[in-house]
C-alpha cells in the first residue's frame, strides 16, 4: 500500500514539485552539471547568455569559456553574488549582464521578455565539494549561480530545524567555495514548521536568525489550514517574484566601521520575514491610496528598524502609478535620535544603487532647502534641525512627499509638527516666513498690504497647515506608541479603536531572542525611615506638603544615598561583574540631577574603600550647584560630555549614573543591570528599562533590575499595553473643545471682539503697542473679577484648551476659525495669568527634623509575566481646577504620621537581639587585645579584613542562643554588610584612640 512520504526526501520533493510547477516556472538542476571549483552551473549560465546577449555569448566562446568562467568566479568571490547579479561583470571589452530586473510595468514587452529569460533553478542533493561526498539538501540557482542553500529536517524522522542548524555549524566547512562569504545570499535551515537563516557560515559561531511569520504575537508560525506551517518559504519567498524583489531591493553587502578601532567589516544583510512584510504592505497601500495617508508601524526594539526604514525609503522613491509617474517626488527621513541619524544615513547611502539621490542634512536649513530644490530623492534630517527650515524653504510648488518618521511620538508633537507641515505645504501663502517668525514671538511682517491675504484667509490657511499635509503621506515607526501617536497615525477600525498598521511585537522579539526580557529578574527594595524632632517647640505646617517634602528629603539624604549606593556596588561585585563574559555594566537611574551627583560622589568613595578596579560616569544636562559648588558632566567625569558613550565602552567604566539622560535611544549591549531610584510611569518605564534588552550573543543570557522606587505591579501595568499590539481605546472627544470654549468665554475676562481684534493685529504683525493693551485689559479683569478658585479654574481650562486643540487640529476634518483664533489669543494671555503665589506653609519642616534611622529591605524578586492586549486611553482634557484644601498639623503629629506610614517595622525584633548586636559582640571584640592590636598595626583595608573575619567567627557562637540574629546575619547580605561596617568603625575608632602618640 502506498502512503504519504513524510521523510526528509519527501519534503524535498514537495518543495521541488511546487517550484518546478508550471505556475512558478523553475527548472530542475542536477549535481553533475555543477562545477565544484568555480561554483557555477555552466549549462544554465551559457543558455541565459545565449538567449539574452547572443553577440557577447559568441565572443566569450571564441575567446574560450574557461577564461570567462574564471573571471566570473573571481568577481563573485570578490564582490559577492548580489552585486554581480545586479551590475554584471566586465571581461575585457565586454560588459556582461548576469540578471535582468523585473520591469515595474508589463507595458515594456522587451524588458519583460528579458526578465522571463532569467533561469531560476532548484537542485536536490548537490554534491558541492571536491574533497568529500557531502551534499546539500537543496540549492537555488539564478542564471547558473548558486544564491541560496537549504538544509531540510523532518519531525517524523526525529529531527527538526535545530538539527539543520547544527549541520551547518558542524558539517559545513566555510572554506568550501559555495559557503564562502557573499557567494550565496542566504543559507536556510528548514523543517515543516520553522525557518531559520544565516548569511555567513563560521562553524560553531554561525548565527542563525528566525525567518518566521510569528504566531499569536509571539515566535513561530501559525497553523496553516492549506498546508505546512513553513510553506510560505517556497510559496512566497522562493518564487521568482519573491526572489527578484529581495535581490533587487533588499539583500545587500554593507561595510561597517568600528568607531573605536576604525576597522572595516563587511556584513551581508538579508531581510527578516517581518521586514519584507511591512515594506511590501506599505508599498502596496501607498500605490493604491497615493497621498494623504498615515501609517503607524509598531516594531519592537530588535526588529531591525533602521534597515526597514532604509528599504522603505528607497522603494518609495521608485513607486509609480499606472501612468508610470512617481507617486512621491521626495522621501524625507526624520529621526529624533542623533545616534540613529548617522546609522540611517550610512545605511541609506550604502543601499543606494544610484549615486547622488541621497542627501543628508548636516549643515542646517539652507542645505535642506537646496536639497528640495535640487530634487534629491531621499533627504535625511534630524528633528532638531527640521523646524528651522520654515524661514528659508520658500515655495515648493506641487511637490509630493513621503515622510518617514523614526520614533514617531517625539517627532510629531505640538508646534514642531505645525512648522514641519507648513514648510512642506503646497500653498501660495506669501507670509509663510512671517508666520514662522510670529510663532516664535518675533513678528516681522512687511508684506505689501495691497497684495497681502486678508486675516480670514490667513487664519484658514494656518488651520489647514496645522493639519497633516494633503500632499504627503506619513510612515511613522515606533516601538512604544503613545495615545496621541495612535490617534494621529493609527488605523481606526469598526470598533472605534485605533491600531497599528503593522506589528512586530515585544513578545515576538523576546521569544525570537532578538532582545532579552528585562522583567525576567525584577527585584524591589522597600525603604523604611524613622524621624525625630530636632527643635524644642512644636510649630504647625501644611500636612500634605510637609509629608511630600519629608519623603523627598529622606530619599535624597546623603546617608540614604550612600546606603543605596553600597547595596548597588556590593550587588554588582557579587552578582553582575561576572556576567557577559566579565564585561557587564550597570545603569543607575536617579530622580534628579542633585541625586545623580550625590550618587556619583558616593560611588567614588565606596569604590575606593573596597579597592574596586571599576569607575562610574555621571550623565545629566546643564549645570547644577550642590552644597555651594557648581558642577557639570565634564568637571565630574574629567572628559567632555560628548565622549560619555565612547568612554563608557571602556572596561574600567562599569556604572553610568543618569538623571533624565540616556534613558531612551541609548544602545549599549553590555548593559546588564539597572538600579532604579526614580518613579517610572507608562511608556517612560518601558523605554528606560529597555536600555537593558539589547542582545550580546553568546554571552548575554539575562538582565537584572533592582528597583528602590517602583512596585512590581507598577511596572507590570506600565509594560502591559506594549507587550503585543498597542491599542487606543477610543478617539479624543473633540466636543471637549466646545465645552472648554464655552466655560472660558463665560468667565467674562475677554470678549469675542477681544479675540478677533488681537488675532487680526497679530497676523498683520502690528506693533506691540497695539497688541499688549488688549491682553493687559483682560489680565485686569482676571485679577479683579475672579476669585482665587475661579482664577485657578480658568487657567487650568485655558491650558487644557490649547493643549487639546494643538493636538486635535492636526487630525480634525472640520474647521472652526474661532478655535484657531482663541488658541493664539490664549497663547499670549496664559503667560500673563500667573497663579496666585501661595505661602509655603511647609517651609522650615526639613530644618525641624533629623534622620534617626534608615533601613532598606529586599521585598521581592519576581519574573513579571505579561499577557499583552492592554489598551491605552486618549489624553484627557482637564475640565476643572481649584485650589487644594489646606490642612495644618503640628510637627509632632506630622512626624508621628510619617513614621507610621514609612517606618512601621520592627527595627530590631526583640531586646535580646539588640543586646547581642550592640553589647555582647562589641564588648567581646573590644576586650580581645589581639584583635585590637592587629587593627592598630594595620592599614584600614587589612584592619577591615581582620575585623570582618573576627565578627563572622563570633556570630557562629550565637547559632543556637540567638537564632534570629544568626539567620539575619547569614541570609541578609545588606544587613551583614551594614553590621560589619558598624562594628569595624567602632573598633577602628577605639584602636586609634589607644594608639600611642609619636
Amino acid at each position: 500500500m502506498r502512503t504519504t512520504d513524510t521523510s526528509e526526501k519527501g519534503l524535498e520533493a514537495l518543495i521541488e514539485e511546487y517550484l518546478c510547477s508550471e505556475q512558478v516556472g523553475y527548472e530542475r538542476a542536477y549535481s553533475n552539471e555543477f562545477d565544484r571549483d568555480l561554483c557555477i552551473n555552466k549549462k544554465h549560465l551559457f543558455r541565459f547568455l545565449q538567449e539574452t546577449q547572443p553577440e557577447k555569448h559568441e565572443k566569450i566562446l571564441k575567446r574560450g569559456e574557461a577564461k570567462f568562467l574564471k573571471r566570473l568566479s573571481e568577481q563573485v568571490r570578490k564582490r559577492g553574488v548580489i552585486d554581480v547579479l545586479r551590475k554584471g561583470v566586465k571581461d575585457l571589452d565586454l560588459k556582461i549582464n548576469l540578471y535582468y530586473k523585473k520591469p515595474s510595468s508589463e507595458l515594456n514587452k522587451k524588458a519583460l521578455q528579458r526578465y522571463q529569460n532569467n533561469v531560476f533553478a532548484v537542485c536536490r542533493q548537490l554534491y558541492y565539494s571536491a574533497d568529500n561526498k557531502n551534499s546539500l539538501d537543496m540549492v537555488i540557482f539564478l542564471n547558473g549561480l548558486p544564491i541560496i542553500t537549504l538544509e531540510l529536517k523532518n519531525h517524523y524522522t526525529g529531527q527538526n530545524v535545530k538539527h539543520a542548524i547544527k549541520q551547518y555549524q558542524n558539517d559545513r566547512d566555510p572554506k568550501e567555495s559555495i559557503f564562502s562569504f557573499g557567494r550565496c545570499m542566504v543559507h536556510f535551515a528548514v523543517d515543516p514548521d520553522l525557518v531559520y537563516m544565516a548569511t555567513k557560515l563560521e562553524k560553531r559561531n554561525t548565527f542563525f536568525l528566525p525567518f518566521n511569520k510569528g504566531n499569536n504575537n509571539g515566535a513561530g508560525n501559525p497553523t496553516n489550514p492549506h498546508g505546512l506551517k513553513a510553506d510560505y518559504l517556497w510559496k512566497e519567498i522562493l518564487v521568482k517574484e519573491g526572489l527578484s524583489n529581495i535581490l533587487e531591493n533588499f539583500a545587500q553587502i554593507v561595510e561597517e566601521v568600528d568607531e573605536d578601532t576604525g576597522r572595516k567589516k563587511k556584513k551581508l544583510i538579508f531581510p527578516r520575514y517581518h521586514q519584507l512584510r511591512v515594506v511590501s504592505k506599505l508599498l502596496d497601500d501607498a500605490r493604491k491610496n497615493r497621498l494623504d495617508n498615515r501609517y503607524l508601524i509598531q516594531h519592537s526594539a530588535g526588529s531591525g528598524k533602521s534597515n526597514s526604514i532604509t528599504w522603505l525609503a528607497h522603494q518609495l522613491t521608485e513607486l509609480h502609478d499606472e501612468n508610470n509617474d512617481n507617486i512621491f517626488d521626495s522621501v524625507i527621513v526624520i529621526t529624533d535620535r542623533r545616534v540613529l541619524d548617522k546609522q540611517i544615513r550610512d545605511n541609506i547611502r550604502q543601499f543606494a544603487q544610484v549615486k547622488g539621490v541621497v542627501e543628508a542634512i548636516t549643515e542646517g536649513s539652507s542645505q535642506l532647502k537646496q536639497a528640495l530644490e535640487d530634487g534629491k530623492r531621499i533627504i535625511i534630517s534630524t528633528i532638531q534641525k527640521f523646524p528651522f527650515i520654515v524661514e528659508e524653504i520658500g515655495e515648493l510648488g506641487s511637490s509630493k512627499f513621503a515622510i518617514i518618521i523614526d520614533e514617531a511620538h517625539s517627532s510629531q508633537s505640538g508646534e514642531t509638527a505645525s512648522k514641519m507641515n507648513l514648510a512642506l505645504a503646497n500653498k501660495d501663502i506669501r507670509n509663510v516666513k512671517g508666520y514662522g517668525i510670529a510663532a516664535e514671538e518675533e513678528a516681522i511682517y512687511k508684506e505689501d498690504p495691497e497684495e497681502a491675504l486678508d486675516t480670514e484667509d490667513l487664519i484658514n490657511a494656518f488651520m489647514e497647515h496645522r493639519k497633516m499635509l494633503k500632499n504627503a503621506s506619513y510612515f511613522a515607526f515606533t516601538a512604544t506608541p503613545k495615545n496621541k501617536t495612535l490617534e494621529v497615525f493609527g488605523e481606526k477600525k469598526e470598533d472605534g479603536k485605533f491600531y497599528p498598521f503593522d506589528l512586530y511585537s515585544m513578545r515576538q522579539a523576546i521569544e525570537e531572542e532578538f532582545i532579552l526580557d528585562v522583567l525576567e529578574n525584577y527585584t524591589t527594595y522597600q525603604s523604611y525611615y524613622k524621624l525625630n524632632k530636632a527643635v524644642e517647640d512644636n510649630p504647625e505646617f501644611d500636612t500634605k506638603k510637609a509629608q511630600k517634602k519629608l519623603k523627598t528629603w529622606v530619599e535624597s539624604h546623603p546617608f540614604s544615598i550612600r546606603e543605596k549606593a553600597k547595596i548597588m556596588i556590593d550587588h554588582f561585585h557579587s552578582e553582575v561583574r561576572k556576567q557577559i563574559n566579565g564585561q557587564a555594566k550597570a545603569m543607575v537611574v536617579t530622580k534628579s540631577i542633585r541625586n545623580a551627583i550625590l550618587y556619583f560622589f558616593a560611588f567614588q568613595k565606596y569604590l575606593r574603600e573596597i579597592h574596586s578596579p571599576y569607575k562610574a560616569i555621571v550623565a545629566f544636562s546643564g549645570k547644577k550647584t550642590v552644597d555651594g559648588e557648581e558642577y557639570d558632566e565634564a568637571k565630574l567625569n574629567g572628559f567632555p560630555s560628548n565622549d560619555i558613550p565612547k568612554e563608557f565602552k571602556k572596561s574600567e567604566f562599569r556604572f553610568l549614573i543618569v538623571a533624565n539622560k540616556f534613558q531612551t535611544g541609548f544602545d549599549q549591549p553590555l548593559l546588564h543591570t539597572m538600579y532604579v531610584d526614580k518613579k517610572l510611569r507608562d511608556v517612560q518605564a518601558v523605554q528606560t528599562l529597555s536600555r537593558l534588552n539589547r542582545a550580546y550573543k553568546p554571552w548575554k543570557k539575562d538582565t537584572f533590575v533592582l528597583d528602590f522606587f517602583n512596585s512590581v505591579d507598577d511596572i507590570k501595568v506600565a509594560f502591559e499595553p506594549y507587550y503585543t499590539t498597542t491599542i487606543l481605546s477610543q478617539e479624543t472627544d473633540a466636543n471637549k473643545l466646545n465645552d472648554l470654549q464655552d466655560a472660558l468665554d463665560a468667565a467674562g475676562i475677554y470678549t469675542e471682539d477681544d479675540v478677533h481684534n488681537f488675532t487680526d493685529l497679530y497676523f498683520k504683525a502690528a506693533d506691540r503697542e497695539e497688541l499688549d493693551p488688549i491682553i493687559d485689559s483682560c489680565k485686569v479683569n482676571y485679577d479683579v473679577d475672579l476669585s482665587e478658585d475661579e482664577q485657578v479654574d480658568f487657567l487650568v481650562k485655558a491650558k487644557s484648551f490649547n493643549r487639546t486643540y494643538s493636538f486635535l487640529s492636526k487630525i480634525l476634518d472640520y474647521n472652526n476659525p474661532y478655535w484657531e483664533r482663541l488658541y493664539w489669543f490664549l497663547k499670549f494671555l496664559i503667560p500673563k495669568l500667573k497663579p496666585v503665589e501661595e505661602e509655603d506653609l511647609a517651609k522650615g519642616i526639613i530644618e525641624s527634623v533629623e534622620l534617626d534611622s534608615y533601613k532598606l529591605q529586599r521585598t521581592t524578586t519576581d519574573k513579571i509575566k505579561l499577557e499583552g492586549g492592554g489598551e491605552v486611553d486618549p489624553a484627557p482634557a482637564a475640565m476643572a481646577g481649584r485650589k487644594g484644601d489646606l490642612e495644618l498639623g503640628q510637627l509632632e503629629e506630622i512626624i508621628r504620621t510619617f513614621n507610621e506610614r514609612f517606618g512601621n517595622i520592627d527595627w530590631m525584633k526583640d531586646d535580646k537581639v539588640k543586646k547581642v548586636m550592640f553589647e555582647e559582640i562589641p564588648n567581646q571584640l573590644e576586650m580581645d587585645e589581639h584583635t585590637i592590636e592587629s587593627i592598630r598595626n594595620s592599614d584600614r583595608q587589612n584592619a577591615r579584613i581582620t575585623s570582618d573575619d573576627k565578627v563572622t567567627e563570633l556570630v557562629q557562637d550565637f547559632i543556637f542562643t540567638s537564632t534570629d540574629f544568626y539567620k539575619m546575619f547569614m541570609d541578609n547580605s545588606d544587613f551583614k554588610r551594614q553590621y560589619l561596617e558598624f562594628i569595624f568603625n567602632k573598633l577602628w575608632d577605639k584602636a586609634n584612640e589607644d594608639r600611642p602618640s609619636r
